[in-house]
């Protein structure tokens, strides 16, 4: 997605924001309470009626459980780093002990 625009990022981050608020069965009041925010302004980020701070983005990945890549990856452009992307999908599809053995099959391969 090149030459995006903020009211395309919006759109973006706020369906991303309400689809992970849903999966966490929170309603909009609740996240508000937990944010401190209120619902009206919770409601405005999920219909991209207005965009977000980043101190709010990293609340909201924090209270939902959002990595930043999630958050940005229909916006990167560059192969290297969308093959990162890909990558840590998948190893978020792993229970914790693949993760781990990942893990060590990582390490021994930056020590070759």
């Amino acid at each position: 997605m090149e030459n995006v625009t903020n009211e395309q990022i919006n759109r973006v981050l706020g369906a991303i924001f309400q689809e992970y608020r849903i999966k966490n069965k929170l309603t909009q009041e609740k996240l508000a309470e937990e944010l401190s925010k209120s619902t009206k302004t919770i409601s405005q980020l999920e219909t991209a009626k207005d965009g977000t701070s980043k101190k709010t983005d990293i609340d909201l990945m924090n209270t939902l459980g959002i990595t930043p890549n999630i958050l940005y990856k229909d916006f990167i452009t560059n192969p290297d780093i969308k093959s990162k992307i890909e990558i840590s999908e998948k190893i978020e599809e792993l229970d914790a002990d693949k993760i781990r053995a990942l893990y060590i099959i990582i390490e021994a391969i930056k020590n070759l």
